[in-house]
């Protein structure tokens, strides 16, 4: 073999081990980030405290053996159309649970019975074993689904007066006309103080593995959702909705090896009439993206790919405190149980 075929064979081995050392390399640039392993120490401490899965809070089997927040009355003359039943005597709760329609619906609002304790003279929930002394029906006037139509209203009537004669009741309903106009005006109150906020955290250069979103997402007070690729960041009340939500494709999260998924972005959102002003919830979903993507070399975007900076974050800051005091003005405040009802 001659010098120049030494020479040209070498080249070709240098170059050939070149070309696997540099797709070596890019693919190590370009796969998923992934989470940092836990020492064995963390890890014990974190199994032992149970907070290795912390998950969003869900109903079980032995839900009755958890502290349950109270059981009050909900009906309320500023969101439902409220027919009275008169009884002659007092009827066991028995009775009048099992005078229930089958469905706690109306179309697409809830409907309610609730009865005047004997006991107290307050306004309750059905109970088994209590005795009540009248009742009173209500239906939703307006939700997310829209506002109460007169077939809706209708069908609010016969399921009140079925009701109403299983318990040997007289029920008196309002104008329909008049309730259906009003259902229209809080629905379109409604829509215009709507406020479903969602921010989009893009990746700048290498994707994120699943994990490397969760531990980042946990560090900040994140539990994984009941639904794979949600994580929430829990209210303080037991029952109350999640002040923040996080997701990324479930897809990813579901698949048989979510180390090899690549995420290249995921959202925080928020529903803001669901949360009081108090949990500051913008600030904090603000914060939370901000500390996220500084971590995790990501930006802040609408979702249609435009970078929100600090001023156009500002400028929504304003505006959601302006919705806050209308909702305040309206006696809707976010929060509270008659703004998560019209909310939903």
């Amino acid at each position: 073999m001659s010098s120049l075929q030494v020479s040209l064979a070498g080249i070709g081995g240098l170059t050939l081990v070149a070309v696997v050392i540099y797709n070596y390399w890019t693919s190590r640039k370009n796969a998923p980030r992934q989470a940092e392993p836990l020492t064995e120490p963390l890890a014990d401490q974190a199994s032992a405290q149970g907070v290795s899965e912390p998950q969003e809070p869900v109903l079980t089997d032995d839900f009755a053996s958890l502290p349950q927040p109270e059981r009050k009355a909900q009906l309320d003359a500023l969101i439902d159309v409220i027919a009275m039943v008169e009884v002659d005597q007092p009827v066991s709760g028995d009775a009048a649970l099992a005078a229930l329609p089958s469905t706690r619906r109306v179309g697409t609002k809830p409907f309610n019975v609730e009865g005047c304790s004997q006991l107290n003279g307050e306004w309750e929930p059905l109970l088994p074993g209590r005795r009540y002394s009248a009742f009173q029906a209500g239906v939703q006037l307006a939700n997310r689904m829209g506002a109460l139509n007169e077939i809706e209203f209708s069908e609010f009537v016969v399921k009140t007066q079925a009701f109403a004669d299983a318990v040997n009741g007289t029920a008196t309903f309002s104008d329909m006309l008049e309730e259906v106009a009003r259902a229209r005006e809080l629905d379109q109150f409604a829509s215009d103080h709507d406020a479903q906020l969602s921010f989009t955290l893009c990746a700048r250069a290498a994707a994120w593995s699943p994990g490397y979103v969760q531990q980042h997402a946990a560090r900040l007070g994140f539990v994984a959702g009941v639904i794979p690729g949600r994580m929430v960041l829990p209210s303080s009340v037991q029952g109350l909705p999640p002040i923040l939500s996080l997701t990324f494709d479930t897809q990813a999260a579901m698949a048989d090896d979510p180390a090899l998924s690549a995420i290249r972005e995921f959202s925080l959102s928020l529903d803001l009439p669901q949360i009081a002003r108090e949990d500051h919830a913008f600030g904090r979903l603000r914060e939370a993206a901000t500390l996220l993507t500084k971590d995790m070399d990501g930006l802040i975007t609408d979702g249609g790919g435009q970078v929100l900076g600090d001023d156009v974050l500002d400028q929504i800051a304003i505006d959601l405190t302006q919705l806050y005091d209308a909702l305040d003005q309206r006696e809707l405040s976010a929060g509270s149980q008659q703004a998560r009802r019209l909310f939903s």
